[in-house]
């Protein structure tokens, strides 16, 4: 059974930087699409950035320019890239594999393969 465990994490200033990273185990992740998620606290949660199986990426627009979403098969490893960090990205972060267009994918809160537990970003000065 696939299973996904988040990291990279932690406390960064603003403007600053964090790669998330998302380990995957049990199966194969160049199988799947891949989906990063987020939830503040009070907030719904949302789709961040996705990537699907045709590599075809997806960003929310206001991470636009500064995350950056990738994968790599050989390691079953995927990742998030995020540069000028801001407060508003403090969130817990959640990975997601999925078989749904990356569009789709961060589109949607159910239907997916598998969730990670998540990984907490706290953007604070």
């Amino acid at each position: 059974q696939l299973q996904l465990v988040e990291s990279g994490g932690g406390l960064v200033q603003p403007g600053g930087s964090l790669r998330l990273s998302c380990a995957a185990s049990g199966s194969t992740l160049g199988a799947y699409g891949v989906g990063w998620f987020r939830q503040a606290p009070g907030k719904e949660r949302e789709g961040v950035s996705c990537i699907d199986v045709g590599g075809t990426t997806y960003y929310t627009d206001s991470v636009k320019g500064r995350f950056t979403i990738s994968k790599d098969n050989a390691k079953n490893e995927a990742y998030l890239q995020m540069n000028g960090l801001k407060p508003e990205d403090t969130a817990t972060y959640y990975c997601v594999a999925s078989w749904r267009a990356a569009k789709s994918m961060c589109a949607a809160l159910d239907g997916h393969v598998q969730w990670g537990q998540g990984t907490q970003v706290t953007v604070s000065s």
